[in-house]
């Protein structure tokens, strides 16, 4: 073998990690998740999460918690607008803690739902569903802030 193949073999090689990397990433993220919001929820810095409606009215809307409070509601200068009246004018709020994030419920009509139990106000997890109206939201951490091996 030349140098140049043995060159070749080493990058085929990394190409093999790469993509053994990208694989586990996808596995871990949900197959469910296009490339684009993958590469968003990869490109979270540590204290920041997204939110990523998976169903319900906007499908596909992404809306990043980096703030403190993070209010959500029907009315237009919540943080998080949400257009539809199963949604309360003020409903909900997410409230950072470091790296760590809850949801409370503002006492709206229709409650919040954390992994389809009502909750008034609850620690978020990676990967739960948060429902607000007709709203299901699924949260991401950043990845940085995962324990190790999660």
């Amino acid at each position: 073998m030349n140098s140049a193949e043995s060159n070749l073999g080493g990058h085929q090689d990394e190409v093999q990690s790469t993509l053994r990397f990208s694989e586990d990433l996808l596995a871990e993220l949900g197959s469910d998740l296009s490339r684009e919001e993958q590469l968003a929820i990869e490109a979270l810095p540590s204290g920041n999460a997204l939110l990523i409606v998976k169903r319900g009215p906007n499908a596909g809307a992404r809306f990043l918690l980096d703030q403190d409070l993070t209010t959500v509601g029907r009315h237009p200068n919540a943080d998080i607008f949400l257009d539809d009246v199963t949604v309360s004018r003020r409903h909900a709020e997410f409230l950072r803690d470091g790296v760590n994030f809850k949801v409370r419920d503002l006492a709206s009509l229709n409650g919040t739902y954390f992994d389809g139990v009502r909750i008034d106000e609850v620690q978020v997890t990676d990967g739960a569903e948060v429902q607000i109206g007709k709203f299901r939201l699924t949260f991401f951490a950043s990845r940085l802030d995962l324990p190790q091996g999660a």
